[in-house]
């Protein structure tokens, strides 16, 4: 990959109603709607450190789009950390950390997205992480 592709970071805060470890829980389970992993038209996921993961998730004209990584970080409760790659990287390895904090009863969840390429591909992520943020524990129609 070229080296001459000009990145960017993006973050995003949510308060969400549970426990830190509640919400970190949700986070990795698929059967959440405000998991990034929900509604995958195929998914394979291995929840440990350096456990790889593949998603893709199906538009609208059928099309699925591949998504994959490894996870860095799993500190139930605390934080996680995982590579993110998919069409929208360009080929970059891009890295998803995501921190939850107590607030009184609530958890406030960062997530922060490095090594995005600076292009609508990348900034298109911003949309996709506040669809899921958006979503958290919402029951499905």
């Amino acid at each position: 990959m070229s080296s001459d592709i000009e990145t960017m970071e993006l973050t995003i805060t949510r308060t969400i109603p549970a426990t830190p470890a509640e919400v970190y829980a949700a986070w990795l389970d698929p059967a959440n709607p405000g998991s990034v992993w929900h509604g995958a038209g195929e998914l394979i996921i291995e929840h440990e450190v350096d456990g790889l993961f593949y998603l893709a998730h199906r538009l609208k004209n059928g099309t699925l789009v591949p998504h994959y990584g490894r996870f860095i970080v799993l500190d139930p409760g605390h934080r996680l950390q995982h590579t993110w790659v998919s069409p929208f990287t360009r080929g970059l390895e891009s890295t998803v950390t995501v921190s939850f904090e107590p607030k009184g009863a609530d958890t406030l969840v960062k997530l922060h997205h490095a090594n995005l390429p600076d292009d609508d591909g990348g900034r298109g992520h911003q949309g996709g992480w506040n669809y899921f943020l958006d979503n958290f524990f919402k029951k499905p129609h």
